[in-house]
């Protein structure tokens, strides 16, 4: 894999993965376009760097939450930063079962299977059109609907189903404030990168990867950058209930995939 192409990967990735139109399902399009032929290991390695450069940008900008949070937890005071943390946690159960008990199912469906995508992109595309709809919104996060948006993130490891999209989503339609319910959002899934990077790096998987250093250098800055805009830019989309706009995007994306495997593949 080139540096130009790695700098592409990277953008979308940073992009997709805050805007609710689906990183995962994005990169598979992006590497069927680019004619991708990485062996399964650099591929891997490619995607870690992308996705480790995604969570940095996700704490830089919420630096301050987090340094809160972890101020709460070293204290062990019952107060919102420690309940806060708790709800994360229990955000994580789903996806981490899913992932842990069923890797092997999830890997086959991440082989440029434009067809899968372009039909879950429809239903991204669904959720953020109700989403918008949603009149009253001004709970906070509970337990319950911590185990609610954490299932809708389970269901976001499918390449085509946006994470940021089906947990804010999820959110904002069970009625907690929009702008929560993206804090939420953002910060529930970066205990689960950095997990998931930890798991790939002691199972050996990585070890294997010839893919080029300045390629995975270039990857990460374009995935950090693209990633700190797209973070901001889609907080103040969700507060401004923007959100029908990227459904619109995800409708139009998904039929251009269905008609390529119709026609094309």
């Amino acid at each position: 894999m080139g540096i130009l192409e790695a700098i592409i990967l990277g953008i979308v990735q940073g992009l997709t993965e805050f805007l609710p139109v689906s990183s995962s399902g994005h990169l598979e399009l992006a590497k069927a376009m680019l004619g991708d032929e990485s062996v399964p290991s650099e591929s891997m390695m490619m995607t870690v760097v992308l996705h480790a450069a995604t969570a940095l940008s996700t704490v830089v900008v919420y630096r301050k939450d987090i340094a809160e949070i972890l101020t709460g937890l070293l204290k062990f005071e019952n107060n919102a930063s420690w309940r806060f943390a708790l709800y994360v946690v229990i955000s994580m159960v789903p996806a981490a079962f899913v992932g842990l008990f069923f890797e092997e199912e999830l890997e086959m469906l991440f082989d440029k299977n434009i067809l899968l995508v372009g039909m879950m992109l429809f239903v991204t595309g669904l959720l953020l059109f109700l989403a918008d709809k949603a009149a009253k919104t001004d709970k906070d996060v509970g337990p319950l609907n911590a185990v609610i948006i954490g299932i809708s993130q389970a269901v976001a490891i499918l390449p085509g189903i946006s994470r940021s999209g089906a947990t804010i989503s999820s959110s904002v339609l069970l009625r907690i404030d929009r702008e929560r319910a993206a804090r939420f959002s953002f910060l529930m899934v970066v205990p689960l990168i950095l997990g998931k990077i930890a798991k790939d790096v002691v199972s050996g998987d990585l070890a294997a990867s010839t893919t080029d250093g300045g390629s995975l250098i270039a990857g990460f800055i374009a995935a950090f950058i693209a990633g700190l805009f797209a973070c901001r830019w889609m907080i103040a989309l969700v507060k401004r209930s923007k959100l029908k706009y990227f459904s619109y995007y995800c409708f139009l994306v998904g039929t251009g995939a269905v008609l390529y495997v119709a026609f094309f593949a």
